[in-house]
């Protein structure tokens, strides 16, 4: 690598496994897996997932990994390190605008998670009807000044953390934050599964109705087992340029997909059977952790207490995603170079909270569509998910293993872990004919191009 501080590094094989699973723990695996499970089939919509995160999001994953370690660069220098003078580096770009995309409407969710998070601790959550529940949730979303504030409250927190740097601020932060997030969520399992018929929330996320199960649902799982990994717009590259030659690869990336699953199956174990046992809707949609849960936990003896816990958890996935689409846009200004870091931070960080103004505004001032036909929150998620996402996860499945040689695939693989030859066949080709081939379907799916 010709153009990174070498000092820039992970300080433990664990600590980059956490900050790693940090990233792609988020809001995906805690806020959008339940209502899009809710409204897909439940366990059917489940276990396809599963399969789809293990054959194909795995293997992009790893390959993530790979081409990260060997070019030792960031999101931009990455491409421009394998395939210099080539237009390959607008892979890294996308990358890039993502990253800064997602954070201008990720942040305002963040942001409602700590107002939730105020009103439960002051008890302004306690003692109302599901449907003031719901009128709550709107009448906070289209408050202004909260949640601006809200929003600012939780882009500051992640650029305290960035700033400090890879070790002393992802990687501290992380290693503390991810298993509190596993303790947390597994005291909660526990709660709801004394519920009474808690069994039939379990039911129906873990046992398969494929009658339920159709195509469209399918191709969502497809999406979701892709995207809950953060793979597509570098993160994994830049997060992995930061390791040894030590550090093994293929077991790295399984114990990131595995915390994920696990994550992904204590959100459902914590939700479903609860909403199950007071007789409530498991498809309510994207409003279901702020509008049907804390009429679930209010019911509960000490249940705000229990919901606190909750909104922590989400909280801790939502920041620890933040703080790699950050260090995305940090990594490629600054090259390894620390001494500029915490003035870039906060100069990306101002200007990501500046650009989402627009998108806080969404459910209130500025609620109208404005961009074709969507408000500034929905066309900046379309963008995201529908067109920057899967153009990026593609256009890495195909650059891999075309711009790096086989030899040197599997050399980069066996360092550190003595991956056999048969496991990195079976890795290759599924990254290079399946992978591309599922993210086109899908890609197709979303812009409109076919649909089942």
């Amino acid at each position: 690598m010709s153009d990174r501080n070498l000092s820039v590094k992970w300080a433990s094989k664990i600590g980059f496994v956490l900050a790693a699973a940090g990233s792609a723990i988020g809001l995906g695996a805690i806020w959008k897996f339940p209502y899009v499970a809710g409204t897909n089939g439940g366990g059917a919509f489940f276990l396809v997932f599963v399969l789809f995160t293990i054959l194909l999001g795995y293997p992009l994953l790893l390959g993530e990994f790979i081409l990260g370690r060997r070019a030792r660069s960031d999101a931009i220098g990455t491409y421009k390190t394998i395939a210099p003078g080539t237009a390959w580096v607008v892979t890294g770009w996308i990358g890039i605008a993502a990253c800064f995309l997602v954070l201008t409407f990720y942040s305002v969710i963040g942001g409602w998670i700590l107002l939730y998070i105020l009103k439960a601790v002051t008890g302004s959550l306690s003692g109302l009807t599901q449907p003031e529940y719901g009128e709550l949730f709107g009448s906070i979303i289209k408050d202004p000044l909260q949640t601006l504030a809200a929003q600012l409250a939780f882009i500051v927190m992640t650029i305290i953390v960035v700033a400090k740097g890879v070790q002393k601020g992802i990687e501290r932060v992380s290693s503390i934050m991810m298993p509190l997030l596993f303790v947390l969520f597994i005291t909660l399992v526990v709660r709801a599964l004394t519920l009474d018929h808690a069994m039939d929330g379990v039911r129906f996320l873990l046992v398969p109705d494929f009658g339920s199960l159709t195509p469209q649902a399918i191709l969502f799982a497809l999406g979701q087992a892709f995207f809950t990994l953060t793979l597509g717009v570098s993160v994994m590259v830049t997060y992995s340029a930061y390791l040894s030659k030590t550090q093994n690869l293929p077991k790295s990336a399984l114990s990131i997909v595995i915390m994920n699953l696990a994550v992904t199956l204590l959100a459902g174990l914590a939700i479903f059977p609860a909403v199950f046992s007071f007789g409530l809707k498991a498809d309510e949609g994207p409003t279901l952790l702020f509008a049907v849960l804390p009429a679930v936990f209010d019911r509960l003896p000490f249940g705000m207490l229990f919901f606190v816990g909750f909104l922590i958890a989400f909280l801790f996935a939502a920041l620890t995603s933040a703080f790699s689409m950050i260090e995305i846009i940090v990594a490629a200004i600054t090259k390894g170079d620390d001494t500029g870091r915490r003035k870039w931070t906060w100069s990306i960080g101002l200007l990501i909270f500046i650009v989402g103004i627009p998108a806080c505004l969404s459910y209130g001032m500025l609620d109208q569509p404005l961009i074709f036909g969507k408000t500034f929150f929905d066309a900046a998620d379309y963008v995201v998910s529908n067109i920057l996402l899967p153009l990026g996860a593609l256009l890495m499945s195909l650059f891999i293993p075309l711009k790096l040689s086989k030899t040197d695939l599997y050399n980069e693989m066996k360092s550190g872990s003595g991956a056999g030859k048969g496991f990195f066949l079976v890795w290759y080709y599924l990254l290079r004919f399946l992978v591309p081939l599922a993210i086109v379907l899908v890609f197709l799916n979303l812009i409109g191009v076919f649909t089942f």
